[in-house]
């Protein structure tokens, strides 16, 4: 399948998005997620099933000041 991840296309083999967060070693609850623009919550990572295209964004906390 064919993404566009944090802008970058992706050619991977997972079908939802908890799948996708597992491949590219993403790993905490403290990870943001949009799929599409649409904000999917970490309990609907599982659930939430991928499509050819889909734009997905994956946000980590960053420190600094």
């Amino acid at each position: 399948m064919r993404l566009i991840v944090n802008g970058e296309p992706q050619t991977v083999v997972a079908t939802t998005l908890s799948d996708l967060l597992a491949a590219l070693d993403y790993e905490g609850d403290w990870l943001a997620t949009a799929v599409n623009g649409e904000l999917i919550h970490r309990d609907d990572r599982g659930d939430h099933a991928l499509n050819d295209n889909d734009r997905i964004e994956i946000l980590t906390p960053m420190q600094g000041g």
